[in-house]
């Protein structure tokens, strides 16, 4: 295989948004919604850990591929949060197989990043982009404004722009790096204007006579586990100031300029944010409707991204981040029954009606293995920063029964039902989530202090 991942960028590209773009991507969606549930089966039997691994790194990273997408029936449409959410690790090199897996992942990262950096010139900032033939894409937002679109974005080229630094490096990461490093220079302006303008939405909450800016006071902005349809959530917002401060540290935009639009710098803000969701001691996940139980106030996607909100550095951070972690753990209803599951939330949020009829529980109800492996992370983070082993034992044990879930159900789960089942509602046959398996890789070895699988290279 040619190790040469640089591609021009496709100047044919084409994209489209509002109402006619936004009903021809929901027409083009159900189609290939339809054409999973009825006509997609699964075709290996793999029980055996390294295998499962190799058979999924082959399929998420084929050759074919245009696009690098989590797995059916979502192969048919981009998101671009999920370079920062969902596989933010994909250039690990010790989650790389060979050279040959190196040289697929980041030729598909690179053409995807492109594409998304693209839409940002071509001022497409949405939730979904639907591909609609010879180089037409359709954006869409479900079901509201993304926060993290951009996020998503800055992760994909912090990822590139960084794969030569972590050994033993393959050659076709220092060719990632160069062309990481090409595609800020010739986007920076793009992503300059974008991330200004975000900054520039944010929206003043006056509570207990305090300032706050949020991104969503008024109406819902869309994250993970976005179609809750809230207001004022923590992970929205967590989202926001992420990105503003990645946008600085790629030297994309200047904190001085942030300061200006925010009234504050990004410490103070993230303060702000901390103060404002965790004035009960814990984070509370969204500050619309009433005020409930503590344990039903909270939900699992409070962890972030891979070096996102959470550092840990400060005391009262980590206080913060324990309490909540606390509360998530005490709760009988967060968790599978006997295993270190755990769902997104305590109790099911309000739905849209499609989730009612389509994928109920989606939301709430269900345990996502990647928010039980970012929450193994941040527990890392904390011992770390902390000096202890509070939590280690716990991230061990999420790490551990998602390994058995994966060689149980064939394969790493986009999602695991309240009972420990393949997640399987009438739009969903189970999907399984292909390229989100390096990160539990990642995640496995910090916790064990070894390799969960070893490469002949």
């Amino acid at each position: 295989m040619n190790s040469d991942i640089s591609l021009p960028s496709n100047r044919g590209n084409r994209f489209y948004q509002g109402v006619a773009a936004t009903f021809f991507a929901n027409a083009l969606q159900a189609v290939n919604f339809l054409g999973d549930r009825f006509l997609r089966k699964s075709h290996h039997s793999l029980s055996a850990l390294e295998d499962l691994y190799r058979h999924s790194m082959d399929s998420a990273f084929s050759v074919t591929e245009a696009f690098l997408v989590t797995g059916a029936p979502h192969a048919s449409a981009y998101y671009p949060r999920d370079f920062a959410w969902f596989y933010p690790d994909v250039l690990d090199p010790e989650t790389i197989m060979d050279a040959q897996d190196a040289v697929r992942r980041a030729r598909l990262l690179d053409k995807s990043i492109r594409l998304l950096l693209e839409a940002v010139r071509a001022g497409v900032v949405t939730t979904t982009i639907v591909p609609a033939g010879r180089g037409r894409y359709l954006g869409v937002n479900y079901f509201s404004r993304p926060s993290d679109t951009l996020l998503g974005i800055l992760a994909g080229l912090q990822q590139m722009i960084s794969a030569d630094q972590r050994a033993p490096s393959y050659l076709a990461m220092s060719q990632c790096a160069h062309a990481g490093r090409l595609l800020l220079a010739e986007y920076g302006g793009d992503l300059k204007r974008t991330i200004l303008q975000l900054a520039g939405e944010l929206e003043p909450l006056d509570d207990g006579g305090s300032r706050y800016l949020l991104c969503d006071v008024h109406a819902p902005r869309s994250a993970a586990t976005d179609t809750r349809a809230e207001r004022r959530r923590f992970v929205t917002n967590a989202c926001v100031h992420t990105t503003f401060v990645w946008s600085v540290q790629l030297g994309i935009v200047d904190e001085i300029e942030l300061k200006r639009l925010l009234g504050c710098d990004l410490a103070q803000y993230k303060k702000d944010l901390l103060r404002l969701f965790g004035k009960n001691g814990y984070i509370r996940h969204s500050l619309d409707g009433p005020t409930s139980s503590p344990a039903s106030s909270v939900a699992l996607d409070f962890v972030g991204v891979h070096r996102g909100f959470w550092d840990m550095n400060d005391a009262s951070e980590r206080a913060a981040f324990a309490a909540t972690a606390d509360l998530i753990i005490a709760e009988p209803r967060f968790r599978v029954p006997s295993t270190f599951h755990f769902l997104v939330s305590a109790d099911n949020p309000r739905n849209k009606m499609i989730h009612k009829i389509a994928a109920p529980a989606y939301q709430g109800r269900s345990s996502w293995p990647t928010f039980n492996v970012e929450f193994a992370d941040r527990m890392l983070d904390y011992d770390e920063f902390s000096a202890s082993e509070t939590y280690r034992s716990c991230a061990q044990g999420i790490l551990q029964d998602i390994r058995t879930a994966t060689e149980l159900h064939g394969g790493y789960q986009e999602l695991i039902s309240e009972h420990g089942l393949k997640y399987r509602t009438w739009a969903y046959k189970g999907a399984v989530a292909h390229s989100w398996f390096p990160r539990f890789l990642s995640v496995w070895r910090r916790a064990y202090g070894s390799r969960l699988l070893q490469w002949n290279d």
